[in-house]
């Protein structure tokens, strides 16, 4: 951090925010954590991700089960056992008494067990929908975390720079007031702005750790490791001509479409209840003996008599969920893609006015610094005035600094929006 020391002590004009930041980045230890590392750190140790894929593998299963057909039910029974008289209890002596062994089996037709089955198919799709939102989600607020992180804690080098920069000007306040050169008021002044400065480098000292947590949330005992350098902001996969387009891939609006496939395989399975399916029975009963064994076979089929309150009305049902599902995904997506045009003005702002700050701003801070400073080595200003000055710069590059914070914030949700493997411009690739 010795560079931004010597950075706010004033540097050649023109010196930009950006070049410090580099300097600064390139100063870490070569573990350094980057972006795309601690995005894959989280995804890898996330609980959800885990649960979705099981929640995949279970409607996998049920897919293949669901289209089997029933088990066959297997049936054994007494038939007309006599209960009193001479031949109670018998199960040999009375004719019509009869041991009886059986085998039912239903089938059910090809289209309801294909119908079952697709419905299954359906929602593990929905569940990998689902997996990759939560993945998009995961890699949007680590991004999040890691560049709160980054920037809260170029903030604090640049507070602890003042810092130093205040306590020598204490000392030659100091050293001009025993000279008879300075006033009382000259060292007072100084020292309220090194008070004022320590207290706002504890705030930023308690930001920093309170980042620290945030991104331990989702990399864990790697949150701590220094960061690496600063991800290019300035480029987002989304075209402002073109975003209802690509938004229909976003994740959330793809969990959408799949609850709406789901609904309309819901409706295909209730059209292929309105055929019923039929069974058959077949049975072998054995009488005592004397008597004749026998055989039946019989054919059992589900009437449907109220088929327009019931079948009818169920396929209705489902039918209105499908016109539900699919209002909801098209208004989730317009709603979205208001938010996000939103966004990309609100970033393209902030990378103007970044351009303004470093372009133009820091530069005549830093030189009205410089002036204010070499006027009063001259005798012709106060100490006052070269405090007001440095005042005024370090406001200036704290602006410039949370400026970038904020419009990095955007880049991020702007440009980690999509599903696992999107390779977003301006990732960090090292």
């Amino acid at each position: 951090m010795h560079f931004l020391f010597l950075f706010f002590r004033g540097g050649p004009s023109g010196r930009t925010l950006l070049s410090a930041l580099v300097l600064w980045s390139a100063a870490q230890a070569a573990s350094a954590l980057t972006l795309d590392e601690a995005q894959r750190r989280a995804v890898e140790r996330s609980r959800q991700i885990s649960a979705q894929d099981s929640g995949v593998v279970a409607a996998r299963e049920m897919a293949v089960a669901a289209g089997q057909l029933p088990d066959p039910v297997l049936k054994l029974g007494i038939d007309n056992l006599p209960v009193d008289g001479a031949d109670r209890f018998s199960v040999t002596r009375d004719f019509m008494t009869q041991r009886r062994i059986g085998l039912m089996q239903e089938f059910t037709r090809d289209e309801k067990r294909l119908a079952r089955s697709a419905r299954y198919e359906r929602e593990a799709e929905r569940s990998q929908a689902e997996r990759a939102a939560t993945v998009a989600s995961i890699q949007k607020d680590t991004a999040l975390a890691w560049l709160d992180r980054y920037y809260i804690e170029a903030m604090q080098a640049a507070t602890a720079g003042q810092v130093a920069q205040a306590r020598l000007e204490i000392e030659a306040a100091d050293a001009a007031y025993r000279a008879g050169r300075g006033s009382r008021a000259d060292v007072l002044a100084a020292r309220s702005v090194l008070a004022g400065l320590e207290d706002k480098l504890s705030d930023v000292e308690r930001r920093v750790r309170a980042a620290k947590i945030m991104l331990a949330r989702w990399v864990g005992e790697d949150a701590g490791a220094p960061l690496a350098g600063e991800p290019r902001i300035d480029a987002v996969a989304l075209d402002m001509n073109r975003l209802e387009g690509q938004l229909a891939h976003h994740p959330q609006i793809t969990v959408l479409g799949k609850n709406e496939q789901l609904a309309e395989a819901d409706a295909q399975l209730a059209r292929a209840n309105r055929q019923a399916d039929w069974g058959v029975e077949f049975s072998y009963s054995q009488r005592g003996p004397q008597y004749s064994n026998m055989v039946a076979v019989g054919i059992s089929i589900p009437l449907q008599w109220d088929r327009k309150n019931r079948q009818d009305r169920e396929l209705a049902s489902k039918l209105a969920l499908i016109e539900q599902s699919k209002a909801l995904r098209e208004d989730a997506l317009r709603a979205h893609v208001a938010e996000v045009r939103a966004m990309l003005e609100e970033w393209e702002n902030g990378r103007r006015r970044i351009t303004r700050y470093e372009l133009e701003l820091v530069p005549l801070a830093d030189e009205r610094t410089q002036a204010v400073l070499a006027a009063y080595r001259g005798g012709k200003a106060g100490l006052a005035d070269v405090l007001a000055a440095r005042r005024g710069e370090t406001e200036i590059r704290i602006q410039t600094l949370q400026l970038r914070a904020d419009t990095a914030r955007l880049w991020a949700q702007l440009n980690f929006l999509g599903a696992e493997g999107h390779d977003a411009p301006g990732k960090d690739k090292r």
